[in-house]
């Protein structure tokens, strides 16, 4: 059947089964599994009132978690926790030991093999236990759990190196500290200013000695034309000191170290040469060229300020110099200052300084820096040698110095590394260690973990920590947060660094790697007096508190208790975090606070989210989303999210943030970040997904290059808003940037999801879904699925990835009857009776009824498509129409589109738009595009009908006049076709009394070639719901609906294109009702099925026409009932045959279907005794949807044509079996008459022959083997007999017209078999007769009343199929199909 696509008014889809449930109890959560394909499977529910709320894979079982008794079909015992093996599809209980409480958070730890678990318990441990899988044994964790009121564990996370783990939630923490006095320790060569603070004094400047510095214009005074000479000025100000600019001229200085510098600001000092000051500049970082927002102290008030274009600068000669700061450290490799406000001629500078974070030392060699004794200095032991690497930032490269350690090696033994930093002045520093990613240097198989020790001064302990190496990307590793006292001689501290005792990984032949990159000091504070963050334990020992995230390296072997006060020896550097957050929260911590997600990105970045409000420090204001980089909090932009945040995603430089929020806290997306958003970490901005959705976002997952989304919502939203059913999960494409089709369909409210095993042998489930679902179906499409074989148990079942959405149509109108398909063009059939099946019986009745209405179909739902192959991209595209509208271009466009499936894409139809609902389509030879329904076209008089031109993308407004309804109603076209045999008319068929200035109710042809309409015939009174074709060349077309003839109810007729008759089909007294709708079984007159409501419109009915009676086939079926399409379908494997349906097909009845036997379901098959429920259908709001049509694009397809066996077939193969002798006795007489006839060619013409009784032109024809085959058509098919004697007046005539005999060595009966039975499938006979038959014309007429004669008319063309009887030639009328014998001479 080639492409098959199914269409109807639906939101998912699903292969029955009778195990598997279509609607649920929303009482429980359920667990099921999505494939990669987004196709759903039910898996299991929990007990009425259970949640499932987190899970986690290790090797193959999945483990679920929640607060749930039990859970799977089977109702297994289980507290919060299971174990599920899609192997085996069976749920266990994790022991009987396990949380007494509800879980919240579950994570697998795959090289462990440990279950680490996260909620509200007591029980293995407050709040925290693990599961070894291994032991199978529960266990509390090496830290107990924690503390505080309301304790709970919401989310369990790990670092971006996965060697650490990060606990949030609503809990706790006590850390040790040490009050350690510093003792102002300053470098006493940094100049006093009143323009600086202590903190700003404090701040290192980066040495520019080798930067690119350049001042334009320039002074041209050679004692104030050197730029560099401001860096570091060796005397006051004035020449040889102070730089100038060209008069009359703002300036601009520029300066790129083409390096990565971690800055904090600048330090200017104004020139008071006479005539010469800079009164206004501004600072732009590079290379991000980004104006600075800066913060400074007026000299003069001594107020804080903020500034950013035009920042002042002091005119006043006693103030040296200037500190203006940055909001917060800036990662650059140069900067622009420009100075656009002068005094007098120019302006200038004396000092010019680029200010760093703090302090740092490079492992490559340091400058010194200015007002320093000396520079950074490092050491080392064993061999390091220099690698570069490539930063983060365009265009820079960063040197750093590796060393090899044999596996096994002592670290006392291995080589180590030290910097010592200098540092201007004590305070309260964050130091971090560059580490450069291996995928950078190719070596990732030769890193390891080091050991790197920090010595603060001031007599506290050396703080040590270990850190992995083992990083794909540059990470900046915080190693030490606390106070720092710089020795008072040469104001450094020192920090080393060797291999780790028990190093990480397994090498690479036999060899670890060390790298020694740079390590900055960041700055914190500059008070004299802090809490320690060292390992000190002095007797000044005090406690700092901290909420809702606890560090627990995975490496770890200590054991401590975090319910108490927390060692300052298990304290890690992102430990402050949580100090941080309860400090922020203003030191306290409501009930409704919490932390529930947590993401680090590779450079070293926390980012927390959740529910809460900060409401002290320098991100007081934020709320909901706050990063933690380089030692303290910063905001994002716009200060957070206005709602609580649940989950997280971090994918590359994209935050996929998850919640219950609309917007920023400032609105600056105009409200479209509803419960989802991105947070761009490059570019420091938030992008919207589409608008988002309409409800609550639990979960987030990354799958297959896409986002997935639960919760609690029924729509997405596109970026104008515009809402797509997606009833709690929803998939977001990541290369796209848009909502596509998720594959399955819920309705339900979801609490999970999550990636689960590898998939295993015959499974395909990559994603486990959980929650509270109302609705499901195993498929998620808006209106339209691909079918294909290949699938395990049925079909390959592809659903749309495009998503409709909603249209305002309303189609309730009963006078309406849900789309019919247009029936694709068949194939001829070789094996049907010729009987005139519609003259047997007459009408009984002479009222008709209306035809039922609709079933519902609620937008978005597809009614009708057609296959065509788009000559532009050599796609077979789907054209689609029905109720629904969707956005392409940026427009919204309604009721059709043509959808590739190929790209996944779809367009609308150039120009104007189509208002209403499109019931029917169908495309012809010339591309043209028919389009049929209850509508108009916006600017034209179409209505119910129009015509687009395909190849010119436009619509053909001129060709075709339009329909015209009856007086108070609209006109419905329902069905739009062609015939084979009037291969350049298309039949449209509906509800309306006119087309153009032409009468015709309800069917009507349209030429093609002309562009006219003209009446079928007489023409019929009434509504047409459906139209099939029968015939070998599809001559009689049966239509279907409520529909009167010659004053009488038929409601199923024929029409014959011959002889332009309509006749009804059988007695009409049979058929119960109106029909909506009609199939003829592979053009077989004898074998028509049609449906519809009985005349009261209280029940269905599905009647069988046998060419003799109509009988009822379709009894069980309830009131509900709603019949759409009858379609033959071919099988792939055979049923066992009957009198009704042959064995390698069966009848696929589609609507909206309710039995006694099956329930519910969209669609059905018959096989001639019993039906069998094939799919059902859910609207996007759980109801039962409908199927309208099935399509397909193979225009010629015949169940002739399948590589199986047809039961006609096997009925010829019995009589062939059964009349063997007959054929051998054929064939002897083949033989003789050839041989005879050999003879009598030599013999002399004698007229007294003609009066021989025996004479041979008196027995037509005169083939042995014609004779055999006519009678095998009258015995098997009823066929009248055209063996007889011809009348007087013919033998007459064709005596006069023998001229000659033919040759008896032409073709014989070997060469041409017309038999009309299912044997023509077999043995090809078809193609034999093709081959051979030759054209002729009509001489004179001939009226061929006489048995087995075929009536001619002068000039008419027929097919010669035998010509071997010298009077009497068969022939075939090839616009009839119509077969017989015709007087030699009348032919030409």
């Amino acid at each position: 059947m080639g492409q098959v696509g199914l269409a109807g008014a639906f939101a998912g889809l699903s292969l029955f089964n009778n195990a598997t449930a279509v609607t649920f109890d929303p009482s429980v959560s359920s667990l099921l599994a999505r494939t990669a394909e987004g196709a759903l499977t039910t898996l299991g529910t929990t007990n009425a009132g259970g949640l499932i709320r987190s899970g986690c894979a290790i090797n193959d079982i999945f483990y679920l978690a929640g607060s749930f008794s039990s859970i799977g079909n089977t109702s297994v015992s289980a507290s919060n926790i299971a174990s599920y093996m899609p192997s085996s599809g069976v749920f266990a209980a994790l022991g009987s030991n396990g949380p007494n409480g509800p879980v919240y958070s579950l994570y697998c730890d795959i090289s462990t093999s440990q279950l680490w678990v996260g909620g509200s318990f007591t029980s293995p441990g407050s709040s925290v236990a693990i599961w070894d899988t291994k032991s199978n044994s529960w266990s509390a964790p090496p830290f107990k759990g924690f503390t505080g009121d309301g304790r709970e564990v919401l989310s369990i996370t790990s670092n971006a190196s996965e060697n650490s783990l990060f606990f949030a939630g609503s809990f706790l923490t006590s850390f040790a500290a040490n009050a350690i006095s510093l003792n102002t320790t300053n470098n006493p060569n940094v100049p006093y200013s009143p323009g600086a603070t202590p903190f700003s004094s404090s701040l290192v400047p980066v040495p520019l000695q080798a930067a690119e510095i350049l001042g334009q214009p320039s002074s041209s005074d050679p004692e104030f034309s050197n730029i560099s000479n401001i860096l570091c000025p060796a005397g006051p100000d004035g020449p040889g000191n102070t730089w100038l600019a060209a008069n009359g001229n703002g300036a601009v200085i520029t300066i790129r170290d083409f390096s990565s510098i971690n800055a904090y600001g600048v330090r200017l000092g104004n020139t008071f040469q006479s005539g010469f000051g800079t009164t206004t500049f501004s600072v732009t970082s590079i290379p991000d060229n980004t104006v600075q927002t800066l913060s400074y102290v007026n000299p003069s008030t001594g107020q804080n300020m903020t500034c950013t274009a035009t920042c002042p600068l002091s005119t006043d000669s006693s103030i040296l110099y200037q500190d203006f700061i940055f909001t917060v450290p800036v990662t650059l490799t140069g900067i622009q200052i420009t100075l656009s406000g002068w005094i007098g001629e120019a302006p200038g500078l004396h000092m010019l300084q680029l200010l760093s974070s703090g302090a740092f030392a490079s492992s490559n060699g340091n400058l010194q820096s200015c007002f320093s004794p000396n520079p950074s200095n490092i050491t080392s032991t064993g061999q390091w040698s220099m690698k570069n690497a490539v930063t983060n930032i365009p265009a820079t490269l960063q040197t750093v110095l590796v060393s090899t350690v044999a596996v096994g090696m002592s670290p006392s033994q291995a080589p180590s590394f030290t910097w010592q930093p200098y540092v201007s002045a004590s305070g309260q520093y964050d130091i971090y260690l560059v580490i450069p990613g291996c995928a950078d240097f190719q070596d990732c198989p030769l890193r390891t973990s080091v050991q790197v020790t920090v010595f603060p001064g001031g007599g506290s302990q050396p703080w040590v920590s270990t850190i992995s190496q083992q990083v794909q990307s540059d990470m900046t590793t915080l190693v030490y947060s606390g106070p720092i006292v710089p020795s008072s001689t040469d104001f450094v501290t020192t920090v080393s660094m060797t291999l780790a005792n028990n190093p990480e990984g397994t090498g690479q032949d036999g060899q670890y790697e060390l790298v020694a990159g740079d390590v900055a000091l960041v700055l914190t504070s500059a008070n004299v007096t802090s809490a320690a963050g060292s390992g000190s334990s002095g007797s000044n020992a005090t406690s700092q508190h901290g909420f809702g995230f606890f560090e627990w390296p995975l490496s770890s072997s200590a054991s401590i208790d975090a319910t108490g006060t927390i060692p300052n020896t298990s304290e890690t550097s992102l430990d402050t975090i949580s100090i941080d957050l309860y400090n922020a929260l203003g030191a306290t911590t409501s009930t409704t606070a919490s932390i529930t997600a947590v993401a680090q990105h590779a450079s070293g970045t926390v980012y927390i989210g959740g529910n809460f409000q900060l409401i002290s420090g320098s991100t007081s204001g934020v709320s909901n989303i706050v990063a933690f980089k380089s030692g303290s909090f910063i905001s994002l932009p716009n200060n957070g999210l206005n709602g609580p945040v649940t989950s997280f995603v971090l994918s590359g430089n994209e935050l996929y943030v998850g919640g219950s929020f609309t917007d920023t806290n400032t609105a600056s997306t105009q409200g479209k970040l509803n419960g989802v958003a991105i947070y761009d970490v490059s570019s420091n901005l938030w992008k919207a997904m589409g608008a988002g959705v309409n409800g609550v976002v639990s979960s987030l997952a990354l799958a297959n290059g896409q986002i997935v989304v639960a919760g609690n919502f029924t729509e997405t939203l596109n970026s104008s808003a515009a809402g797509v059913p997606a009833g709690g999960l929803a998939t977001w494409n990541v290369s796209i940037g848009s909502w596509v089709n998720s594959g399955g369909f819920i309705v339900g409210s979801m609490t999970f999801i999550g990636n689960g095993t590898l998939p295993a042998s015959g499974q395909k489930q990559t994603q486990f879904v959980a929650g509270n679902v109302r609705t499901m179906a195993e498929y998620g499409s808006s209106g339209l699925v691909m079918l294909s074989s290949g699938g395990s148990t049925g079909p390959l079942v592809t659903p749309m990835s495009i998503q409709l959405t909603s249209n305002v149509t309303n189609l309730s109108s009963p006078a309406t009857l849900t789309k019919r398909h247009p029936h694709v063009r068949r194939g001829p059939s070789t094996w049907i009776s010729h009987l005139n099946i519609g003259t047997l019986f007459t009408r009984q009745s002479a009222t008709s009824s209306a035809l039922p209405p609709s079933p519902p179909a609620p937008a978005p739902a597809v009614l009708a498509g057609t296959f065509w192959t788009n000559v532009s991209t050599s796609h077979q595209v789907a054209i689609i129409g029905g109720n629904f509208s969707f956005s392409s271009s940026s427009t919204t466009s309604s009721a059709i589109a043509i959808y590739d499936p190929v790209t996944s894409s779809i367009s609308a139809l150039a120009g104007a738009q189509i208002n209403g609902v499109v019931r029917a389509v169908y495309v012809d030879q010339q591309q043209q595009l028919f389009i049929g329904g209850e509508f108009n076209l916006t600017g034209t008089s179409a209505s119910g009908l129009a015509l687009y031109d395909l190849s010119t993308q436009q619509w053909d407004t001129s060709s075709m006049q339009p329909l015209q309804p009856s007086a108070g109603s609209s006109v419905v076209v329902r069905s739009i076709t062609s015939s084979v045999y009037k291969s350049d008319a298309v039949i449209v068929a509906g509800s309306f009394v006119q087309a153009g200035s032409v009468s015709c109710q309800a069917i009507c042809l349209f030429d093609t070639t002309l562009n006219q309409w003209s009446l079928l015939g007489s023409g019929i009174q009434g509504d047409i719901s459906s139209v099939s074709y029968a015939g070998n060349t599809q001559e009689i077309l049966i239509a279907a609906g409520s529909i009167t003839l010659g004053g009488l109810t038929t409601n199923i007729a024929q029409y014959n294109f011959a002889d332009s008759t309509w006749a009804a089909i059988g007695n009409s007294a049979e058929i119960p009702g109106p029909v909506t709708a009609v199939a003829v079984n592979n053009g077989n007159y004898s074998s028509i099925f049609a449906a519809g409501r009985t005349a009261d419109g209280s029940s269905p009915f599905m009647m069988f026409w046998d060419g003799v009676s109509w009988s009822s086939v379709g009894s069980s079926f309830q009131g509900t009932t709603n019949i759409s399409q009858l379609l033959m379908v071919p099988l792939l494997d055979t049923h066992s045959a009957n009198s009704i349906i042959e064995s390698d097909r069966m009848l696929m009845i589609s609507g909206a279907l309710s039995d006694s036997s099956f329930g519910s379901a969209s669609s059905v098959l018959f096989d001639g005794s019993s039906f069998i429920p094939y799919m059902a259908a859910v609207t996007a709001q759980g109801a039962l949807g409908s199927i309208s049509s099935l399509f397909y694009s193979l225009a010629n397809f015949s169940f002739g044509q399948q590589q199986f066996l047809a039961t006609g077939i096997v009925i010829l193969i019995s009589i062939a079996i059964a009349a063997g002798v007959v054929f051998l006795l054929a064939l002897i007489g083949i033989l003789w008459t050839l041989l005879s006839r050999r003879d009598d060619r030599v013999a002399k013409y004698n007229a007294s022959d003609d009066d021989d009784d025996d004479n041979s032109v008196q027995h037509r024809p005169s083939s042995l083997l014609e004779h055999i085959n006519a009678a095998t058509r009258t015995t098997i098919l009823g066929a009248p007999n055209p063996l007889h004697v011809v009348g007087t007046e013919k033998d007459e005539v064709t005596r006069k017209s023998t001229t000659a005999e033919l040759d008896p060595f032409g073709p014989d009966g070997s060469n041409y078999l017309r038999a009309e039975t299912p044997s023509d499938a077999v043995v090809g006979t078809m193609a034999a007769e093709e081959e051979f038959a030759r054209p002729a014309h009509a001489r004179y007429s001939f009226d061929g009343t006489g048995e087995g004669e075929l009536p001619l008319t002068a000039g008419l063309e027929v097919e010669v199929l035998d010509d071997r009887d010298a009077a009497w030639w068969y022939t075939r009328n090839p616009q009839t199909g119509q077969e017989g014998v015709v007087p030699a001479a009348y032919l030409y």
